[in-house]
Protein backbone atom coordinates (compact mmCIF):
# COMPACT_ATOMS: atom_id res chain seq x y z
CA UNK A 1 0.00 0.00 0.00
CA UNK A 2 2.84 2.31 1.00
CA UNK A 3 4.82 1.26 -2.57
CA UNK A 4 1.49 2.17 -4.16
CA UNK A 5 0.81 5.48 -2.65
CA UNK A 6 4.48 6.22 -3.01
CA UNK A 7 4.05 5.39 -7.00
CA UNK A 8 0.89 7.68 -7.51
CA UNK A 9 2.71 11.01 -5.65
CA UNK A 10 5.77 10.19 -7.95
CA UNK A 11 3.24 9.94 -11.11
CA UNK A 12 1.14 13.09 -9.95
CA UNK A 13 4.40 15.01 -9.51
CA UNK A 14 6.08 13.83 -13.14
CA UNK A 15 2.37 14.53 -14.26
CA UNK A 16 2.49 18.23 -12.62
CA UNK A 17 5.86 19.04 -14.01
CA UNK A 18 4.71 18.45 -17.76
CA UNK A 19 1.75 20.51 -17.15
CA UNK A 20 3.57 23.23 -16.11
CA UNK A 21 6.28 23.36 -18.61
CA UNK A 22 3.35 23.00 -21.21
CA UNK A 23 1.64 25.72 -19.43
CA UNK A 24 4.85 28.09 -19.50
CA UNK A 25 4.96 27.20 -23.42
CA UNK A 26 1.23 28.23 -24.21
CA UNK A 27 1.93 31.47 -22.07
CA UNK A 28 5.00 32.71 -23.87
CA UNK A 29 3.89 31.86 -27.63
CA UNK A 30 0.36 33.64 -26.63
CA UNK A 31 2.06 36.41 -25.47
CA UNK A 32 4.21 36.85 -28.61
CA UNK A 33 1.83 35.85 -31.11
CA UNK A 34 -0.86 38.79 -29.53
CA UNK A 35 2.31 41.16 -29.37
CA UNK A 36 3.29 40.52 -33.06
CA UNK A 37 -0.53 40.84 -34.10
CA UNK A 38 -0.71 43.91 -32.69
CA UNK A 39 2.51 45.49 -34.29
CA UNK A 40 1.29 44.58 -37.35
CA UNK A 41 -2.03 46.22 -37.54
CA UNK A 42 -3.14 49.38 -39.48
CA UNK A 43 -2.77 52.69 -37.53
CA UNK A 44 -6.44 53.18 -37.44
CA UNK A 45 -6.57 50.27 -35.12
CA UNK A 46 -4.92 51.77 -32.33
CA UNK A 47 -7.38 54.80 -33.32
CA UNK A 48 -10.11 52.42 -31.45
CA UNK A 49 -8.19 50.45 -29.08
CA UNK A 50 -7.01 51.85 -26.04
CA UNK A 51 -2.88 51.19 -24.62
CA UNK A 52 -4.53 50.73 -21.35
CA UNK A 53 -6.51 48.00 -22.84
CA UNK A 54 -4.31 46.41 -25.03
CA UNK A 55 -1.34 46.07 -22.15
CA UNK A 56 -4.18 44.34 -20.20
CA UNK A 57 -4.89 42.32 -22.79
CA UNK A 58 -1.24 41.55 -22.59
CA UNK A 59 -0.34 41.09 -19.22
CA UNK A 60 -3.53 39.55 -16.87
CA UNK A 61 -5.76 38.23 -19.75
CA UNK A 62 -2.80 35.74 -21.01
CA UNK A 63 -1.55 35.03 -17.52
CA UNK A 64 -5.02 33.74 -16.90
CA UNK A 65 -5.11 31.17 -19.57
CA UNK A 66 -1.78 29.78 -18.16
CA UNK A 67 -4.56 28.12 -15.58
CA UNK A 68 -5.98 25.72 -18.29
CA UNK A 69 -3.30 23.87 -19.09
CA UNK A 70 -1.13 24.25 -15.58
CA UNK A 71 -3.87 23.34 -13.32
CA UNK A 72 -7.30 23.02 -14.34
CA UNK A 73 -6.81 20.45 -17.71
CA UNK A 74 -4.33 18.42 -15.12
CA UNK A 75 -6.79 18.19 -12.79
CA UNK A 76 -9.74 17.65 -15.13
CA UNK A 77 -7.68 14.65 -16.63
CA UNK A 78 -7.27 13.07 -13.54
CA UNK A 79 -10.21 13.61 -11.61
CA UNK A 80 -12.30 12.04 -15.17
CA UNK A 81 -9.82 9.31 -15.49
CA UNK A 82 -10.68 8.22 -11.60
CA UNK A 83 -14.03 9.01 -11.84
CA UNK A 84 -14.55 6.91 -14.95
CA UNK A 85 -12.90 3.70 -12.75
CA UNK A 86 -14.72 3.97 -9.83
CA UNK A 87 -18.43 4.41 -11.87
CA UNK A 88 -17.33 1.12 -13.82
CA UNK A 89 -16.57 -0.62 -10.71
CA UNK A 90 -19.80 0.19 -9.61
CA UNK A 91 -21.65 -0.64 -12.32
CA UNK A 92 -19.86 -4.46 -11.53
CA UNK A 93 -20.92 -4.14 -7.96
CA UNK A 94 -24.29 -3.43 -8.34
CA UNK A 95 -25.85 -2.32 -11.55
CA UNK A 96 -28.48 -0.87 -9.92
CA UNK A 97 -27.09 0.99 -7.40
CA UNK A 98 -24.53 1.81 -10.29
CA UNK A 99 -27.31 3.57 -12.49
CA UNK A 100 -28.95 5.50 -9.37
CA UNK A 101 -25.05 6.82 -8.87
CA UNK A 102 -24.68 7.55 -12.03
CA UNK A 103 -28.66 9.48 -12.53
CA UNK A 104 -27.04 11.65 -9.97
CA UNK A 105 -23.81 12.29 -11.15
CA UNK A 106 -25.23 13.20 -14.54
CA UNK A 107 -27.74 15.91 -12.09
CA UNK A 108 -24.36 17.42 -10.96
CA UNK A 109 -22.82 17.86 -14.07
CA UNK A 110 -25.80 19.48 -16.13
CA UNK A 111 -25.62 22.01 -13.19
CA UNK A 112 -21.96 22.01 -13.25
CA UNK A 113 -22.58 22.74 -17.10
CA UNK A 114 -24.70 25.34 -16.31
CA UNK A 115 -22.62 26.86 -13.43
CA UNK A 116 -19.55 26.38 -15.97
CA UNK A 117 -21.33 28.87 -18.59
CA UNK A 118 -22.25 31.63 -16.32
CA UNK A 119 -18.58 31.96 -15.18
CA UNK A 120 -17.28 32.21 -18.57
CA UNK A 121 -19.64 35.22 -19.03
CA UNK A 122 -19.30 36.56 -15.63
CA UNK A 123 -15.35 36.37 -16.59
CA UNK A 124 -15.17 38.19 -19.68
CA UNK A 125 -17.01 41.08 -18.04
CA UNK A 126 -14.36 40.55 -15.23
CA UNK A 127 -11.65 41.46 -17.68
CA UNK A 128 -13.25 44.07 -20.11
CA UNK A 129 -13.52 45.63 -16.45
CA UNK A 130 -10.48 45.20 -15.16
CA UNK A 131 -8.82 46.48 -18.45
CA UNK A 132 -11.48 49.78 -18.12
CA UNK A 133 -10.05 50.25 -14.64
CA UNK A 134 -6.05 49.14 -15.83
CA UNK A 135 -7.19 52.29 -18.81
CA UNK A 136 -8.33 54.83 -16.10
CA UNK A 137 -5.55 53.63 -13.70
CA UNK A 138 -2.83 54.63 -16.72
CA UNK A 139 -4.39 57.65 -17.93
CA UNK A 140 -4.07 59.42 -14.71
CA UNK A 141 -1.07 58.30 -13.32
CA UNK A 142 0.73 59.34 -17.08
CA UNK A 143 -0.74 62.64 -16.49
CA UNK A 144 0.06 63.08 -12.70
CA UNK A 145 1.06 66.92 -13.20
CA UNK A 146 -1.92 68.03 -15.30
CA UNK A 147 -3.93 65.79 -12.64
CA UNK A 148 -2.71 67.66 -9.55
CA UNK A 149 -2.50 71.28 -11.10
CA UNK A 150 -6.07 70.79 -11.68
CA UNK A 151 -7.10 69.36 -8.37
CA UNK A 152 -8.94 66.46 -10.05
CA UNK A 153 -7.79 63.56 -8.18
CA UNK A 154 -11.53 63.12 -6.58
CA UNK A 155 -12.69 63.03 -9.75
CA UNK A 156 -10.18 60.38 -10.85
CA UNK A 157 -10.74 58.22 -7.64
CA UNK A 158 -14.29 58.62 -8.87
CA UNK A 159 -13.62 57.31 -12.27
CA UNK A 160 -11.92 54.43 -10.81
CA UNK A 161 -14.12 53.62 -8.04
CA UNK A 162 -16.74 53.18 -10.59
CA UNK A 163 -15.11 50.52 -12.50
CA UNK A 164 -14.12 48.62 -9.29
CA UNK A 165 -17.79 48.98 -7.90
CA UNK A 166 -18.61 46.63 -11.18
CA UNK A 167 -15.92 44.65 -10.87
CA UNK A 168 -17.32 43.97 -6.88
CA UNK A 169 -20.86 43.19 -8.44
CA UNK A 170 -19.98 41.09 -10.68
CA UNK A 171 -17.44 38.97 -8.24
CA UNK A 172 -20.48 39.40 -5.89
CA UNK A 173 -22.81 37.69 -8.31
CA UNK A 174 -20.00 35.17 -8.73
CA UNK A 175 -19.92 34.52 -4.80
CA UNK A 176 -23.49 33.72 -4.92
CA UNK A 177 -23.43 31.19 -8.05
CA UNK A 178 -20.63 29.20 -6.28
CA UNK A 179 -22.16 29.10 -3.43
CA UNK A 180 -25.79 27.69 -5.18
CA UNK A 181 -23.06 25.18 -6.62
CA UNK A 182 -21.83 24.05 -3.59
CA UNK A 183 -25.24 23.47 -2.03
CA UNK A 184 -25.98 21.67 -4.66
CA UNK A 185 -23.34 19.34 -4.45
CA UNK A 186 -23.76 18.97 -1.31
CA UNK A 187 -27.04 17.81 -1.40
CA UNK A 188 -26.76 15.41 -4.34
CA UNK A 189 -23.60 14.06 -2.03
CA UNK A 190 -25.65 12.99 0.81
CA UNK A 191 -28.74 11.89 -1.37
CA UNK A 192 -26.22 9.19 -2.87
CA UNK A 193 -25.20 8.22 0.50
CA UNK A 194 -29.25 8.26 1.85
CA UNK A 195 -30.33 6.10 -1.34
CA UNK A 196 -26.80 3.45 -1.12
CA UNK A 197 -27.86 2.95 2.79
CA UNK A 198 -31.52 2.41 2.07
CA UNK A 199 -31.36 0.47 -1.19
CA UNK A 200 -28.61 -1.44 -0.08
CA UNK A 201 -29.63 -2.53 2.94
CA UNK A 202 -32.64 -3.62 1.01
CA UNK A 203 -30.05 -5.66 -1.28
CA UNK A 204 -28.43 -7.57 1.87
CA UNK A 205 -32.09 -8.16 3.15
CA UNK A 206 -32.74 -10.02 0.27
CA UNK A 207 -29.16 -11.85 -0.38
CA UNK A 208 -28.36 -9.94 -3.73
CA UNK A 209 -24.99 -8.31 -2.17
CA UNK A 210 -23.25 -8.65 0.94
CA UNK A 211 -22.79 -6.19 3.50
CA UNK A 212 -18.63 -6.19 2.47
CA UNK A 213 -20.21 -5.36 -1.18
CA UNK A 214 -22.01 -2.03 0.32
CA UNK A 215 -19.29 -0.77 2.17
CA UNK A 216 -16.81 -0.97 -1.09
CA UNK A 217 -19.78 0.73 -3.01
CA UNK A 218 -20.33 3.17 -1.09
CA UNK A 219 -16.49 3.83 -0.58
CA UNK A 220 -16.21 3.68 -4.68
CA UNK A 221 -19.53 6.14 -4.40
CA UNK A 222 -17.98 9.02 -2.54
CA UNK A 223 -15.17 8.89 -4.74
CA UNK A 224 -17.21 9.02 -7.83
CA UNK A 225 -19.00 12.12 -6.35
CA UNK A 226 -15.80 13.79 -5.48
CA UNK A 227 -14.26 13.26 -8.97
CA UNK A 228 -17.77 14.78 -10.55
CA UNK A 229 -17.19 17.89 -7.93
CA UNK A 230 -13.48 18.37 -8.50
CA UNK A 231 -14.01 18.05 -12.40
CA UNK A 232 -16.96 20.57 -11.91
CA UNK A 233 -14.82 22.73 -9.79
CA UNK A 234 -11.66 22.97 -12.18
CA UNK A 235 -14.34 23.03 -15.16
CA UNK A 236 -15.71 26.29 -13.98
CA UNK A 237 -12.36 27.37 -13.17
CA UNK A 238 -11.60 26.33 -17.06
CA UNK A 239 -14.61 28.80 -18.25
CA UNK A 240 -13.34 31.51 -16.27
CA UNK A 241 -10.33 31.28 -18.49
CA UNK A 242 -12.02 30.67 -22.17
CA UNK A 243 -13.82 33.72 -21.12
CA UNK A 244 -11.24 35.90 -19.70
CA UNK A 245 -9.13 35.12 -23.52
CA UNK A 246 -12.19 35.67 -25.26
CA UNK A 247 -10.99 38.61 -26.35
CA UNK A 248 -6.89 37.62 -26.83
CA UNK A 249 -7.87 34.93 -29.49
CA UNK A 250 -9.67 37.76 -30.81
CA UNK A 251 -7.24 39.97 -31.23
CA UNK A 252 -4.68 37.17 -32.07
CA UNK A 253 -7.25 36.28 -35.19
CA UNK A 254 -6.86 40.18 -36.78
CA UNK A 255 -5.26 39.60 -40.01
CA UNK A 256 -2.54 41.72 -40.39
CA UNK A 257 -2.61 44.85 -42.03
CA UNK A 258 -1.81 44.71 -46.18
CA UNK A 259 1.01 46.56 -45.98
CA UNK A 260 2.81 43.97 -43.90
CA UNK A 261 1.19 41.10 -46.35
CA UNK A 262 1.74 42.47 -49.19
CA UNK A 263 5.97 42.47 -50.12
CA UNK A 264 5.25 43.49 -53.85
CA UNK A 265 6.08 46.92 -54.66
CA UNK A 266 8.19 49.05 -56.84
CA UNK A 267 11.85 50.08 -55.30
CA UNK A 268 12.76 53.13 -57.35
CA UNK A 269 16.55 53.09 -58.05
CA UNK A 270 16.80 56.72 -56.52
CA UNK A 271 14.05 58.41 -54.90
CA UNK A 272 14.49 62.13 -56.42
CA UNK A 273 11.96 63.50 -54.23
CA UNK A 274 8.81 64.98 -56.83
CA UNK A 275 5.99 64.90 -54.98
CA UNK A 276 2.26 65.23 -56.05
CA UNK A 277 -0.62 65.44 -54.55
CA UNK A 278 -3.70 65.16 -57.26
CA UNK A 279 -7.37 65.57 -55.78
CA UNK A 280 -6.59 64.07 -52.72
CA UNK A 281 -9.60 63.73 -50.35
CA UNK A 282 -9.72 61.96 -46.72
CA UNK A 283 -11.83 60.79 -43.77
CA UNK A 284 -10.58 58.71 -40.59
CA UNK A 285 -12.08 55.83 -40.44
CA UNK A 286 -13.57 56.39 -36.68
CA UNK A 287 -15.26 59.50 -38.43
CA UNK A 288 -16.06 58.66 -41.49
CA UNK A 289 -18.39 61.17 -42.45
CA UNK A 290 -16.20 63.98 -41.19
CA UNK A 291 -13.65 65.32 -44.32
CA UNK A 292 -10.58 66.31 -42.84
CA UNK A 293 -9.22 66.89 -46.55
CA UNK A 294 -10.95 67.88 -49.68
CA UNK A 295 -10.25 67.78 -53.27
CA UNK A 296 -6.51 68.70 -52.44
CA UNK A 297 -3.86 69.34 -55.19
CA UNK A 298 -0.24 70.76 -55.07
CA UNK A 299 3.23 69.92 -55.92
CA UNK A 300 6.23 69.60 -54.16
CA UNK A 301 9.43 69.83 -56.37
CA UNK A 302 13.10 67.57 -56.03
CA UNK A 303 14.88 69.35 -53.36
CA UNK A 304 12.70 72.08 -52.47
CA UNK A 305 11.68 73.35 -49.08
CA UNK A 306 8.00 73.62 -48.53
CA UNK A 307 5.92 74.47 -45.60
CA UNK A 308 2.38 73.82 -44.90
CA UNK A 309 0.82 75.96 -42.73
CA UNK A 310 -2.81 77.00 -41.47
CA UNK A 311 -4.92 76.70 -38.06
CA UNK A 312 -5.54 74.19 -35.95
CA UNK A 313 -7.63 71.45 -37.79
CA UNK A 314 -7.05 72.41 -41.43
CA UNK A 315 -5.43 68.68 -42.22
CA UNK A 316 -1.80 69.51 -42.34
CA UNK A 317 -0.26 66.73 -39.97
CA UNK A 318 -3.20 64.39 -41.87
CA UNK A 319 -1.23 65.10 -45.28
CA UNK A 320 1.78 63.96 -43.88
CA UNK A 321 0.20 60.85 -42.17
CA UNK A 322 -0.91 60.07 -45.88
CA UNK A 323 2.14 60.91 -47.60
CA UNK A 324 4.11 58.20 -45.15
CA UNK A 325 0.87 55.94 -46.00
CA UNK A 326 -0.12 55.22 -42.25
CA UNK A 327 -3.95 55.75 -44.02
CA UNK A 328 -4.87 55.59 -47.22
CA UNK A 329 -6.42 58.25 -49.44
CA UNK A 330 -10.51 57.71 -49.33
CA UNK A 331 -9.96 59.95 -52.95
CA UNK A 332 -7.54 61.03 -55.25
CA UNK A 333 -3.91 59.61 -55.25
CA UNK A 334 -0.52 60.97 -53.93
CA UNK A 335 2.43 60.46 -56.54
CA UNK A 336 6.70 60.17 -56.11
CA UNK A 337 8.72 60.83 -58.64
CA UNK A 338 5.75 59.43 -61.01
CA UNK A 339 4.96 56.66 -59.15
CA UNK A 340 1.78 56.50 -57.63
CA UNK A 341 2.39 55.87 -53.66
CA UNK A 342 0.50 52.65 -53.65
CA UNK A 343 2.49 50.83 -55.74
CA UNK A 344 5.58 51.50 -54.08
CA UNK A 345 6.84 49.48 -51.37
CA UNK A 346 5.75 50.90 -48.11
CA UNK A 347 9.08 49.86 -46.13
CA UNK A 348 11.35 50.86 -48.67
CA UNK A 349 9.81 53.98 -48.77
CA UNK A 350 9.74 54.75 -45.19
CA UNK A 351 13.15 54.14 -44.93
CA UNK A 352 13.83 57.36 -47.43
CA UNK A 353 11.53 59.23 -45.16
CA UNK A 354 13.07 60.79 -42.21
CA UNK A 355 10.09 62.24 -40.09
CA UNK A 356 9.67 64.39 -37.01
CA UNK A 357 6.66 64.65 -34.97
CA UNK A 358 4.64 67.48 -32.98
CA UNK A 359 5.40 65.05 -29.89
CA UNK A 360 8.48 62.91 -30.39
CA UNK A 361 8.07 60.14 -27.91
CA UNK A 362 11.80 58.27 -26.83
CA UNK A 363 12.81 55.34 -25.54
CA UNK A 364 13.81 54.42 -22.06
CA UNK A 365 17.39 54.13 -23.37
CA UNK A 366 20.49 56.26 -23.87
CA UNK A 367 20.48 59.04 -26.18
CA UNK A 368 22.94 57.56 -28.75
CA UNK A 369 20.62 54.66 -29.21
CA UNK A 370 17.66 56.83 -29.40
CA UNK A 371 19.36 58.88 -32.48
CA UNK A 372 20.42 55.67 -34.04
CA UNK A 373 17.26 54.10 -33.64
CA UNK A 374 15.15 52.81 -36.76
CA UNK A 375 18.30 53.91 -38.98
CA UNK A 376 18.45 51.60 -42.00
CA UNK A 377 22.25 51.43 -42.14
CA UNK A 378 25.56 50.57 -40.08
CA UNK A 379 26.65 53.66 -38.46
CA UNK A 380 29.08 54.50 -35.93
CA UNK A 381 29.54 56.80 -33.26
CA UNK A 382 30.71 59.52 -35.49
CA UNK A 383 28.02 59.42 -37.28
CA UNK A 384 25.72 59.82 -34.07
CA UNK A 385 27.75 62.46 -33.03
CA UNK A 386 27.30 64.45 -36.71
CA UNK A 387 24.04 64.03 -37.08
CA UNK A 388 23.39 65.87 -33.31
CA UNK A 389 26.06 68.72 -34.83
CA UNK A 390 23.40 69.07 -37.48
CA UNK A 391 21.00 69.04 -35.39
CA UNK A 392 22.14 71.76 -33.10
CA UNK A 393 22.01 68.78 -30.15
CA UNK A 394 25.79 67.88 -29.25
CA UNK A 395 26.09 70.37 -26.59
CA UNK A 396 23.60 70.32 -24.82
CA UNK A 397 24.09 66.00 -24.82
CA UNK A 398 27.99 66.76 -24.42
CA UNK A 399 26.75 68.42 -20.92
CA UNK A 400 24.67 65.73 -19.50
CA UNK A 401 25.91 63.54 -16.97
CA UNK A 402 27.07 60.62 -19.26
CA UNK A 403 26.66 62.05 -22.39
CA UNK A 404 25.54 60.28 -25.35
CA UNK A 405 25.53 57.27 -23.01
CA UNK A 406 22.94 59.28 -20.91
CA UNK A 407 19.40 57.56 -20.01
CA UNK A 408 16.80 59.34 -21.46
CA UNK A 409 13.95 60.11 -18.85
CA UNK A 410 11.31 62.74 -18.57
CA UNK A 411 12.54 64.72 -16.16
CA UNK A 412 16.31 64.97 -17.31
CA UNK A 413 15.43 66.28 -20.58
CA UNK A 414 12.62 69.53 -22.10
CA UNK A 415 10.87 69.42 -25.15
CA UNK A 416 12.95 71.54 -27.28
CA UNK A 417 15.47 68.60 -26.20
CA UNK A 418 13.51 66.03 -27.02
CA UNK A 419 13.15 68.06 -30.82
CA UNK A 420 16.23 67.99 -31.07
CA UNK A 421 17.45 64.15 -30.30
CA UNK A 422 14.21 63.45 -32.77
CA UNK A 423 15.37 66.13 -35.92
CA UNK A 424 19.06 63.99 -35.18
CA UNK A 425 17.25 60.78 -35.19
CA UNK A 426 15.82 61.87 -38.61
CA UNK A 427 18.78 63.79 -40.28
CA UNK A 428 21.10 60.28 -39.49
CA UNK A 429 18.92 58.45 -41.84
CA UNK A 430 20.25 60.51 -44.39
CA UNK A 431 16.59 60.17 -46.15
CA UNK A 432 15.77 62.00 -49.67
CA UNK A 433 12.49 63.42 -47.82
CA UNK A 434 12.67 65.03 -44.59
CA UNK A 435 9.33 66.17 -42.96
CA UNK A 436 9.17 68.44 -39.62
CA UNK A 437 5.59 68.46 -38.23
CA UNK A 438 5.77 70.76 -35.62
CA UNK A 439 9.21 70.09 -35.03
CA UNK A 440 9.88 73.37 -33.84
CA UNK A 441 6.86 74.35 -31.17
CA UNK A 442 8.62 73.32 -28.09
CA UNK A 443 11.82 74.94 -29.23
CA UNK A 444 13.27 78.44 -27.53
CA UNK A 445 14.24 81.08 -29.65
CA UNK A 446 17.87 80.26 -30.09
CA UNK A 447 16.98 76.77 -30.90
CA UNK A 448 14.60 77.44 -33.13
CA UNK A 449 17.03 80.14 -34.63
CA UNK A 450 19.38 76.95 -35.09
CA UNK A 451 16.66 74.67 -36.53
CA UNK A 452 16.55 77.42 -38.93
CA UNK A 453 20.45 76.62 -40.01
CA UNK A 454 19.29 73.34 -40.93
CA UNK A 455 16.85 73.99 -43.28
CA UNK A 456 19.61 76.81 -44.59
CA UNK A 457 22.12 73.75 -44.99
CA UNK A 458 19.65 71.65 -46.52
CA UNK A 459 19.25 74.79 -49.34
CA UNK A 460 22.79 75.34 -49.81
CA UNK A 461 24.82 72.21 -49.18
CA UNK A 462 24.86 69.94 -52.19
CA UNK A 463 25.30 67.03 -49.58
CA UNK A 464 22.41 67.48 -47.56
CA UNK A 465 20.40 68.67 -50.45
CA UNK A 466 17.06 66.72 -49.81
CA UNK A 467 13.58 67.47 -50.14
CA UNK A 468 12.09 69.25 -47.20
CA UNK A 469 8.49 69.50 -45.95
CA UNK A 470 8.04 71.73 -42.74
CA UNK A 471 4.90 72.29 -40.93
CA UNK A 472 4.95 75.14 -38.17
CA UNK A 473 2.56 77.23 -36.37
CA UNK A 474 5.68 79.78 -35.61
CA UNK A 475 5.74 81.55 -39.50
CA UNK A 476 8.69 83.02 -38.66
CA UNK A 477 10.40 79.49 -38.88
CA UNK A 478 9.66 78.96 -42.72
CA UNK A 479 9.88 82.65 -44.38
CA UNK A 480 12.77 81.15 -46.15
CA UNK A 481 10.50 78.46 -47.67
CA UNK A 482 11.09 77.95 -51.52
CA UNK A 483 6.94 77.81 -50.82
CA UNK A 484 4.49 77.75 -48.27
CA UNK A 485 1.19 76.07 -48.56
CA UNK A 486 -1.59 77.64 -46.71
CA UNK A 487 -4.79 75.22 -45.78
CA UNK A 488 -8.02 76.19 -43.82
CA UNK A 489 -10.64 73.36 -43.70
CA UNK A 490 -9.23 70.87 -45.54
CA UNK A 491 -8.48 73.12 -48.41
CA UNK A 492 -5.70 74.85 -49.98
CA UNK A 493 -7.02 78.18 -50.33
CA UNK A 494 -3.16 80.04 -50.70
CA UNK A 495 0.19 79.20 -52.55
CA UNK A 496 3.68 81.24 -52.40
CA UNK A 497 6.46 82.37 -51.09
CA UNK A 498 6.29 84.79 -48.00
CA UNK A 499 6.69 87.60 -49.96
CA UNK A 500 4.51 87.02 -52.48
CA UNK A 501 1.42 85.75 -49.67
CA UNK A 502 1.59 88.78 -47.75
CA UNK A 503 0.99 91.15 -50.52
CA UNK A 504 -2.49 89.28 -50.98
CA UNK A 505 -5.12 90.09 -48.00
CA UNK A 506 -5.45 86.38 -47.28
CA UNK A 507 -5.17 84.16 -44.22
CA UNK A 508 -1.21 83.87 -44.27
CA UNK A 509 -1.18 87.52 -44.12
CA UNK A 510 -3.69 87.99 -41.37
CA UNK A 511 -1.47 85.61 -39.28
CA UNK A 512 1.60 86.57 -40.18
CA UNK A 513 -0.10 89.88 -38.31
CA UNK A 514 -1.74 88.27 -35.79
CA UNK A 515 1.96 86.59 -34.76
CA UNK A 516 3.61 89.56 -35.00
CA UNK A 517 1.00 91.68 -32.38
CA UNK A 518 1.60 88.77 -30.24
CA UNK A 519 5.34 89.56 -29.71
CA UNK A 520 4.73 93.55 -29.65
CA UNK A 521 4.63 94.02 -25.82
CA UNK A 522 1.28 96.16 -25.27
Amino acid sequence: MHYIRNRQVKISGIRGCCFGIANMILVKRMRERLYSTLLLQDISFFDYETVGDLTSRLGSDCQQVSRVIGNDLNLISRNLLQGTGALIYLVILSWPLGLCTFAICAMLSTIMLLYGQYQKKAAKLIQDYGASANEVAQETLSLMRTVRVYGTEQQELGRYNNWLEKLADISLRQSAAYGLWNFSFNTLYHSTQVIAVLIGGMFILTGRITAEQLTKFILYSEWLIYSTWSVGDSLSSLMQSIGASEKVFQLMDLPPSNQFISTAGSKLQRLVGHIEFLSVTFSYPSRASVPVLQHVNFQVHPNEVVAIVGLSGSGKSTLVNLLLRLYEPTGGQIMIDGHPIKDLNTKWLRERIGYVGQEPRLLRTDISSNIRYGCPRVVNQKDVERAAKQAYAHEFISSLPNGYQTLVDDELLSGGQKQRIAIARAILRDPDILILDEATSALDAESEHNIKGVLRAVRSDLKTKRTVIVIAHRLSTIQAADKIVVMEGGKIVQVGSHSELLLKDGLYSRLTRRQADAVVPS
